[in-house]
This record gives structure tokens, C-alpha cells and sequence, in this order.
């Protein structure tokens, strides 16, 4: 079953997956039943092997069908991917990193359009400045994207112009990007799991992973039966904890908090976000919020690193909501659930082989969905031999603590704090 969510509330397709009784012998298993593991297992399937995917819970059960359901073009370790790149690709790093802001775009529109899903995908973002040093960055990405082409996209907005956009005045302006997409996620991620099943892949839920018997080729075992393939590709994030010894203190769980109001009306809704974008501020620690299909609001914000779920997620996160809308105040919040994303130190996603047959993907820091379709993609290539853009990624350098999870996350927890006073500072 999945969390009590707006998204497994409203989800159009229910059905669910076989489950695994026994034993299957295919060309590539894959863990893990999120928008990483689907779309790897989809690539594949679209190549012509033959796959299983086996996921724990339901598809799309993790953070896949838990977050905010935006689709854009931050990337949280920027920097960092600029410094690491060149250190392999030289001058061509800041194209690598441009071209992965928009890569995913690309994939999950051409896969929705291909595949006729039905996910409420939209177009239309805006991410907004809370303060000077906000509005000065936004400028820089608006000019960048512009050079490259892409200003036909992008629309910068002063803080005199924010009402058009939001019924809102705590914003001094904003970039506007036609590009960026929102969607309903859960109906996104099981949609490309029948894509995938429809081309011949075998998807499996309620079918946790113990172990690994790795060899030649390795059998993943579950308490009903297994999994023979020629290659393995491990794409659990933050919801496994296989392969531990050589995994474990590379990424840590921090739980994402979300909430979706009761439904507000046409007319309200379009009042307060008259065209419909998804939004998010430029803080480190940001507010991300937007109107979902049937006129309700969906707000997020905060991280949790106590490895304990909040509470009442709804009393955190209504004064957000409150001061974003004042309109709202006291609005019936219908639904709020949290989620457990994969936190890195470099916030650059963790590619990489744990043996020359089994590869992994973990750690999108926040910025998962557009990310995972990228990933999938180079997994699927890096699985079939092409491994030129897979070793981009897995040349990366990934601190590791000796920590266990919960102290890991409470360490993020403590850089994370400095981060928020050097923002409250400038």
C-alpha cells in the first residue's frame, strides 16, 4: 500500500504488478521500483533485453511518489559537477552541466508522448527571489540560458510584476521558465512501468531484495524466489541498504515533507497562481509549491534529519503556506505525507560498478526526477557497453563518513545549519 498521499489518492492506475513466486533467469535484474529503477528497466526494454524489475513495496511506493512533482532545471551541486568535470572533460564541463539541467526534460517528455501517459504534465515554473543576492543569481542563470539560446524560454521578473505570476507579496522577483514541468508523479512512474511491461519487461512488487549472490552471473534473492541475469543494476536510493560495505557512508536518508489542501475551487486557484506554474524560492532550504490538476495546493518545504518522521507535517508547514498566501489562511489540509531522499555530501548523483556485472545509482539530493530519467539513461547505456557518458559520472569524487545512517544525517544536519546562517547573512 502505498503512503496516504494526494498522489495515491488521485493515481489513475491501481492495478498493481505481479509478484515473484519462484525463480526467473532474464538478461539485466533491476532493484528498485522508483523513477530510477522503471526507466532503467524501460531503456533496456526498449533495446530489445530482457528484464525484471523487483521493488520491495509498490511502484512508485519511495520518494517517487511522494515529492513535489517538479520537473526543472536546478541542479543542487552545480559547482560541484563543474569542478569534478573538468578535472576528466576539461572546458566541455560547463556544457556537461548545462546540458543536464534540460537532458531529463527531453527524456520524460518525449516518454510521456510516446507512451500516452496520463500524468497531468504541465509546463510552466517560476523560481522566485527572496532577497537582492537572490534576484542577482537568477540574473546570472537567465543570462547563461539566454547566451546558450534558450531566452526565448525565460522571462526575468522584477518584484513589481510577481502579482501577475502569484497572489503573493514576500517575493522581489523571480525567473520565469517555460521550459520546466510539473507532474503528477505517481501516475508518471506507474506509467512508464506498463511501458515497460508492455515491451516485454517483467515487474515485480512486493518482492524485497536480501541479498546479492554475486558471480558470473548473479542471483538476486528475495524470501519468494530469485532473479538470474547477466547484470544487476541497484537503484533503491535511499529505501535499500544492500551492499553496505562498500556503499554505506556515501549518502544519508533526510525526510521531505508534503501537503496538498482540500480542493480550493477554479476560481481560487487561479487567483492565486493564475498560470498554473510550479514555484519554488532561492534559499538553500526553499519552500516549493503548485496547483495540481483538480484546483487543490500542494506545498513542501524543510528537511528533516532526525531519521523520525515529523508529527504533524500539516502544523510545520501551514505558517509557510499562510504567509505565501494570506488568502488561505486556515485552508482544510486533506492530505500530507513525507518521504526519504538520498542526501550527498557534493550533492552530485553516485553512479558507479560495484563489480564489472552490478552497477548502482543513488543520491539526487532533491532534484530527482528529472535527474533519475538521466541516470536511467546512462545506466541503460553503461549496461549494454556504452559506457562513455556513465564514466563521466563514476569518475566522481564521493567523500565517505565513517558514520552510521542516523549520525551521517545528523552531520548533514549540523553543515546544513551553517548553511542557513551564511543565507540568513548575505
Amino acid at each position: 500500500m502505498h503512503t496516504p498521499s494526494y498522489y495515491a489518492a488521485t493515481a489513475r492506475d491501481t492495478a498493481g504488478f505481479e509478484h515473484l513466486i519462484g525463480e526467473v533467469d532474464v538478461d539485466i535484474a533491476v532493484i528498485g521500483g522508483g523513477f530510477s529503477g522503471v526507466n532503467t528497466a524501460l531503456e533496456l526494454a526498449e533495446r530489445g533485453h530482457k528484464v525484471a524489475l523487483l521493488e520491495a513495496k509498490r511502484i512508485g511506493w519511495g520518494a517517487t511518489g511522494r515529492n513535489g512533482g517538479q520537473i526543472t532545471g536546478s541542479l543542487s551541486g552545480d559547482r560541484a559537477m563543474l569542478r569534478e568535470f573538468a578535472k576528466t572533460n576539461g572546458t566541455e564541463a560547463r556544457d556537461i552541466v548545462w546540458n543536464t539541467r534540460w537532458r531529463g526534460h527531453d527524456i520524460i517528455k518525449s516518454r510521456v508522448e510516446k507512451y500516452a501517459i496520463a500524468c497531468d504534465l504541465s509546463h510552466g515554473h517560476l523560481q522566485t527571489a527572496m532577497k537582492p543576492a537572490h534576484m542577482a543569481e537568477l540574473t546570472a542563470l537567465y543570462e547563461e540560458a539566454d547566451m546558450r539560446g534558450m531566452g526565448d524560454a525565460l522571462t526575468l521578473v522584477q518584484g513589481a510584476d510577481i502579482p501577475n505570476y502569484l497572489e503573493t507579496d514576500i517575493y522581489c522577483g523571480g525567473l520565469l521558465n517555460r521550459r520546466n514541468m510539473h507532474v503528477h508523479s505517481l501516475d508518471l512512474c506507474v506509467g512508464e512501468a506498463r511501458a515497460a511491461q508492455s515491451l516485454g519487461a517483467r515487474i515485480f512488487e512486493g518482492a524485497e531484495v536480501l541479498r546479492i549472490d554475486h558471480g558470473a552471473r548473479p542471483r538476486v534473492v528475495t524470501a519468494n524466489g530469485g532473479v538470474t541475469a547477466s547484470k544487476v543494476v541497484i537503484a533503491g536510493n535511499a529505501y535499500h541498504l544492500l551492499e553496505q560495505p562498500k556503499l554505506s557512508g556515501k549518502m544519508f536518508p533526510a525526510s521531505l515533507a508534503n501537503m496538498a489542501t482540500a480542493q480550493l475551487g477554479a476560481e481560487v486557484a487561479q487567483q492565486i497562481n493564475p498560470e498554473n506554474l510550479a514555484v519554488y524560492d532561492s534559499r538553500f532550504v526553499l519552500d516549493y509549491y503548485r496547483n495540481t490538476a483538480d484546483h487543490r495546493l500542494m506545498f513542501g518545504g524543510g528537511t528533516n534529519y532526525s531519521g523520525r518522521d515529523s508529527k504533524d507535517i500539516a502544523a510545520e508547514l501551514r505558517p509557510a503556506l499562510e504567509r505565501t498566501f494570506p488568502r488561505l489562511k486556515g485552508v482544510e489540509v486533506e492530505f500530507q505525507w513525507a518521504g526519504i531522499d538520498g542526501i550527498v555530501l557534493n550533492r552530485i548523483p553516485q553512479v558507479g560498478r560495484l563489480r564489472d556485472n552490478v552497477f548502482y545509482v543513488q543520491g539526487y539530493s532533491g532534484h530527482g526526477i528529472a535527474l533519475s530519467h538521466i541516470m536511467a539513461e546512462l545506466l541503460a547505456e553503461a549496461v549494454v557497453g556504452e559506457l562513455e557518458d556513465f564514466r563521466v559520472w563514476e569518475s566522481v569524487r564521493h567523500w565517505r563518513l565513517p558514520f552510521t545512517r542516523q549520525l551521517g544525517s545528523q552531520a548533514i544536519a549540523v553543515g546544513m545549519a551553517w548553511y542557513r546562517l551564511k543565507e540568513a547573512l548575505r
